[in-house]
């Protein structure tokens, strides 16, 4: 079975084709396109690369595409990418701006290029459908709520990567197969201990999840990919309040506050350097402190957003480390894990600095809670449920 991936991005497209026959699962080929100004004649030119290096014998050959969708109003889950994917990715294009219009766009040119195939959205909001009310609900009027402002989550994709994988590092086999099932069965009751995990996703924007038994019982953002820690340049969190009094105050329009909380905030904004943690590292080094302070609030935040979970969870048995930035930088992972032997945590130096971009388990053999490093594999969770999807 011949699965095709497709991310799209504000100026982008990458692809991913994979062979998934049952457990063998194989990447044939992978490319991408940037600056893109016409969705149309990039796809249409990747499709005829596969073709032409003999990837497929035809476009026919594949059985289906996947689309890593953002949010949806009043949708979620793994669903047939049809009218009513385009319809909830529309509604809500001004939340998340850079995402929605490119995946509605390119559904539709998958629609008219390869009419044979199956097309699967795999909403990224789909791992939190089942945290509860009282964590997912803003405390806001009913009618605020009925429009759809609430707490959706982002990153689902990488999570749920996660959930299953450490499952099967801690031996828990059980969970495992919840994980993996998790979107066409729901949640399962299991007997005996919980497995409970915090994930932390750190890359160009980060999240913290919390996950019971493979199930999500909260994350770190919220109704917009905005929220949250300190993205690269986005503010993460913000009281609301900030907003009208800097429109009043600094004399700019909603637009141009907009655009200076979701383009030069975060990272970038308080380093006044760069939105690449690389840069900013090395700025800190040299001695600037807006620098420091920059990398100071993102670990701040990410173990804050962690201690959070700690209640709802009953304890914890993993702490994951996951994305570009969380997988690249053990002087991250030390920093959100020092001084918490106490509670169970404690890291292996020499383990965490040899471990860089690749699984490991880098917690001291003393340690009660397993720390773990799981590379991201977004692509591959989602050809897995798209092959579920349609099998």
């Amino acid at each position: 079975m011949h699965i095709l991936i497709a991310n799209l991005g504000s100026t982008s497209f990458k692809y991913r084709l994979y062979q998934m026959n049952g457990q063998d699962e194989c990447v044939l080929a992978s490319g991408g396109f940037e600056r893109v100004t016409d969705y149309a004649e990039v796809i249409q030119q990747a499709l005829a690369e596969l073709v032409d290096q003999g990837h497929l014998k035809s476009i026919e050959d594949i059985d289906a595409v996947g689309f890593k969708t953002v949010l949806g109003k009043n949708l979620s889950g793994c669903v047939d990418a049809d009218e009513k994917v385009i319809a909830a990715l529309d509604g809500f294009r001004e939340v998340a701006p850079a995402h929605n219009p490119p995946y509605a766009a390119g559904i539709k040119l998958f629609q008219e290029l390869l009419p044979q195939s199956r097309l699967v959205a795999l909403f990224e909001t789909a791992f939190y459908q089942w945290i509860p009310e009282s964590a997912s609900r803003y405390a806001v009027p009913q009618s605020w709520y009925d429009a759809g402002i609430r707490r959706y989550g982002f990153h689902g994709a990488s999570h749920k990567f996660v959930a299953e994988r450490s499952a099967e590092l801690m031996g828990r086999e059980d969970v495992a197969e919840v994980v993996r099932n998790l979107y066409q069965d729901g949640p399962r009751t299991l007997s005996g201990k919980p497995l409970r995990v915090i994930s932390f996703h750190l890359g160009g924007s980060s999240s913290v999840t919390g996950i019971r038994n493979g199930v999500a019982v909260g994350t770190s953002m919220g109704f917009s990919p905005q929220s949250g820690l300190p993205q690269n340049n986005r503010v993460g969190d913000l009281d609301s309040g900030a907003i009208p009094f800097a429109i009043k105050t600094l004399g700019i329009s909603m637009e141009e506050a907009e655009q200076t909380l979701t383009k030069k905030s975060g990272l970038l904004g308080v380093s006044g350097v760069s939105n690449d943690l690389r840069d900013i590292r090395q700025a800190a080094a040299g001695g600037n402190p807006d620098a420091q302070l920059a990398l100071d609030q993102l670990i701040h935040s990410a173990r804050q957003w962690a201690a959070s979970y700690l209640f709802d969870l009953g304890g914890l048995d993993a702490l994951v480390f996951t994305a570009g930035i969380g997988e690249n930088n053990a002087w991250l992972r030390e920093a959100i894990c020092a001084d918490l032997e106490d509670f169970g945590v404690e890291i292996d130096v020499d383990k965490n600095n040899a471990c860089q971009a690749q699984e490991a388990i880098i917690s001291s053999d003393q340690s009660k809670v397993k720390i773990i490093v799981i590379p991201a594999n977004e692509e591959l969770v989602l050809a897995r449920e798209v092959t579920r999807k349609i099998s």
